[in-house]
């Protein structure tokens, strides 16, 4: 089903759960949006430490000093309550915090031999369709998601994969985020589970973990006893043969509530020749 994205809508409400994640989900009526995203955060085990992100915060105090150097001669009292703007510096990655991955963070070619795609070429219809939430809870972290996993979950939940589904992978790692072990939470999909998908036309995908792939750990033990190069990066490695991309670090599937029937929306920020981008993914579900 092709829900409308503008039809009318009443009084909002807002209803958030605090803890170290964050569950946001907005009622209008008719018409609910659930947060399915993590917050960019400082000083939080969220990443290898080379990639975890820096936030310096600039204060209202420290925002009015700044103001000064626009405003030739303005004073502090002259300004609201004597305070100026507030900003931030960060320094972190494009895959920090909940984004897409665009093709050429994979590799430089795709769809055998086609140039990738860099985050600001991502066709916008490929970010704005359809959604269906596979559940792979039940199994283990570091486990493979198969073709077999998921042609089972698709016969429970009766759904049928189409072109341009935004398929969201549940492996419940998302209730490890802000600890070390969110590192090394959830299953992960390999090559032919990712091509299975691709191969149905699905341009993107999402998953509640670190990686899309088995967390990192899980493959480097792999591959140290077995020396078998296919295990590195493989379900990464399979957009070289087929185009697409997928989001890291979603959060709240559980939220949902419904394995399909609603609409996902992930425009990814606009980055030069990027190989992905942050994004801010929302379900967005017609009552």
């Amino acid at each position: 089903m092709r829900l409308d994205p503008l039809k009318d809508s009443s009084a909002v409400q807002i209803v958030c759960f605090h803890s170290t994640l964050r569950i946001e989900v907005i009622d209008m009526g008719r018409r609910r949006f659930i947060d399915l995203s993590i917050s960019i955060e400082p000083n939080l085990p969220s990443d290898p430490a080379i990639m975890i992100p820096k936030i310096e915060y600039v204060d209202h105090t420290q925002g009015s000093e700044q103001m000064k150097d626009f405003f030739p001669g303005v004073t502090k009292e002259q300004l609201p309550g004597g305070l100026g703007w507030a900003m931030e510096f960060m320094t972190l990655t494009t895959h920090s915090g909940t984004h897409l991955d665009a093709p050429y963070h994979y590799h430089p070619t795709m769809d055998r031999g086609k140039p990738s795609l860099t985050i600001d070429e991502i066709p916008l219809e490929w970010c704005f369709s359809d959604g269906v939430v596979l559940n792979f809870r039940h199994k283990a972290d570091g486990e493979r998601i198969t073709v077999k996993d998921v042609e089972e979950e698709l016969k429970r939940i009766k759904y049928e994969i189409k072109p341009l589904d935004i398929v969201l992978i549940q492996t419940g790692a998302d209730a490890a985020w802000g600890t070390p072990q969110y590192l090394v939470k959830g299953a992960g999909m390999d090559r032919e589970s990712t091509l299975y998908f691709t191969e149905k036309g699905v341009k993107v995908a999402g998953i509640d973990a670190w990686s899309w792939d088995r967390p990192l750990p899980f493959l480097a033990k792999e591959f140290k006893e077995t020396s078998d190069p296919r295990v590195i990066w493989e379900a990464h490695f399979a957009g070289i043969e087929i185009g697409y991309c997928h989001m890291e670090k979603l959060a709240n599937l559980s939220a949902i509530g419904r394995p399909y029937g609603f609409m996902v929306c992930c425009f990814p920020i606009k980055i030069k020749r990027g190989s992905g981008g942050w994004v801010r993914p929302v379900a967005i579900l017609d009552e």
